[in-house]
């Protein structure tokens, strides 16, 4: 079976993002993380103003677009740094901060093929919200398909609609159901962003949204842990003593559970967040990265598991 094979080449339990883009360049690929400068309809007063709780003024940026640092720029750093510390030799052009379909179409047009237009570059990742694509949009992703590894990557954080109300996402599970309609069979790899330790979510409710995205025609899935960060509304809770961060342990736990849950063709783009140290309130695991994906990995060896199935000793 394909999933075994990998499992005892690659040591790990579950289809990771560096097998997977290994299997389809045979070589090193990474990603490029790019800031174009672009924002949120829940930012912007179009849904809403101050974006999700959790989410700082950087957006899960780098804030180069205001340092004034094109596309370009931006690309020819990164490749020289990612080839020499991790002897990457292809790349995905990834726009990553806040929402990288909300904008004029032409000029997202032009910032897409300002990024493909660099040697080396076989991919594009574009970073977005369920309810900020269109058939224009997605027309214009199909395109690049012939020639390039296309992603659209939607933050969906949790299928109950009363978390994203919570959690002022201002879109709903249906608007993410849409969008995966009019995006599939296109040829775009889909993956899903969903979040871990959301306030009064149960572990019951994380791993039903495990579940509902495997029924579903996704290509990947980023699990990200819920940390706290200064200067979010999620900050005010914690120091209200109104939210309270999983532990290490009910993580890997939960995370666990919901990687059996998947079907063996999902890959796995992350495991956990990276908050910035300056920025963490809340919990301090968060910055022993290594030790977390360690425990993740020993945790599956114990159970003897391989995303969606167990095999026997």
């Amino acid at each position: 079976m394909k999933a075994e094979r990998i499992h005892n080449k690659q040591h790990k339990r579950y289809y990771d993002f560096n097998t997977f883009l290994r299997q389809s360049f045979g070589c090193r690929v990474h990603k490029i993380s790019l800031d174009a400068g672009l924002s949120c309809p829940n930012r912007d007063g179009s849904k809403g103003k101050g974006g999700c709780i959790y989410c700082n003024p950087y957006g899960s940026g780098t804030g180069a677009y205001a340092k004034g640092i094109s596309i370009s720029e931006q690309i020819v750093q990164a490749k020289t740094f990612l080839a020499r510390r991790y002897k990457a030799e292809k790349f995905i052009a990834y726009f990553q901060s806040f929402c990288n379909t909300y904008g004029p179409y032409e000029k997202l047009k032009a910032l897409y093929e300002e990024a493909l237009a660099h040697e080396d570059i076989v991919g594009l990742a574009v970073g977005t919200r369920p309810d900020c694509v269109d058939e224009k949009i997605i027309d214009l992703l199909a395109s690049y398909t012939n020639k390039y590894q296309v992603w659209i990557e939607y933050g969906l954080q949790s299928i109950h609609n009363r978390t994203l109300d919570f959690i002022n996402r201002g879109h709903t599970y249906e608007d993410f159901l849409q969008a995966i309609k009019l995006t599939s069979g296109r040829g775009i790899l889909i993956c899903v962003h969903i979040i871990l330790g959301l306030p009064g979510e149960t572990k019951a409710d994380m791993l039903a949204t495990v579940r509902a995205l495997g029924q579903l025609p996704v290509d990947g899935i980023k699990f990200h842990h819920l940390y706290v960060v200064k200067g979010t509304r999620l900050a005010s809770l914690y120091e209200k003593g109104k939210y309270t961060p999983l532990s290490q342990e009910e993580y890997i736990d939960i995370l666990v559970e919901a990687l059996e849950l998947l079907p063996s063709r999902v890959v796995i783009q992350r495991l956990m967040g990276d908050p910035r140290p300056e920025e963490l309130i809340a919990p301090d695991w968060s910055l022993r990265k290594r030790e977390t994906l360690n425990l993740i990995n020993q945790v599956l060896e114990e159970r003897n598991t391989w995303q969606g199935r167990r095999f026997s000793s």
